[in-house]
């Protein structure tokens, strides 16, 4: 019998993924007629700097010294931007936002959140999706949004 070896993944290029999804948002605004403006660009950017949802008091935290007069406000209604734009996504059990990667698409999500590493991996999952739209149909409920947030262990803190 033979045993079937997986080749790791190759390391997952971070600054190449946060330089496309700045772009993506970038052109979005441009063809929806809205303004990426700096201080929602910044905001944008350090979201995506990593795969871990983060508060807007830490958004706050880290943007004073680039803009020593930002307010929670100012924050708050970039925040509000980049959602009603579909840039990021709101963990509303951690109560803090995660950068979307898949942003030229409206798109239910399916979020898994690591207990341990804090990070936030966002699936398409079509079978579950479509499964759960079966099931809110056979109940005549329409939903207004979709989001199923899963916390456990991601693949590299589950134990071995």
């Amino acid at each position: 019998m033979t045993e079937t070896v997986i080749a790791p993944e190759p390391e997952h290029d971070h600054s190449q993924c946060i330089h496309k999804a700045i772009s993506l948002a970038e052109q979005l605004c441009l063809s929806r007629g809205v303004q990426l403006t700096p201080i929602r660009h910044k905001i944008l950017e350090l979201i995506l700097n990593s795969h871990r949802a983060i508060k807007a008091y830490d958004l706050l935290d880290q943007i004073r010294p680039i803009n020593d007069a930002a307010k929670p406000s100012t924050v708050y209604r970039a925040l509000d931007f980049l959602l009603e734009q579909g840039l990021i996504h709101r963990v509303e059990s951690l109560n803090a936002f995660v950068g979307c990667h898949c942003s030229g698409t409206q798109h239910d999500q399916l979020l898994l959140i690591c207990t341990a590493c804090n990070t936030v991996e966002e699936r398409a999952a079509p079978m579950v999706l479509s499964a759960l739209a079966t099931e809110l149909g056979d109940a005549g409920f329409v939903p207004q949004r979709k989001t199923i947030e899963i916390h456990g262990l991601c693949s590299s803190c589950k134990p071995t």
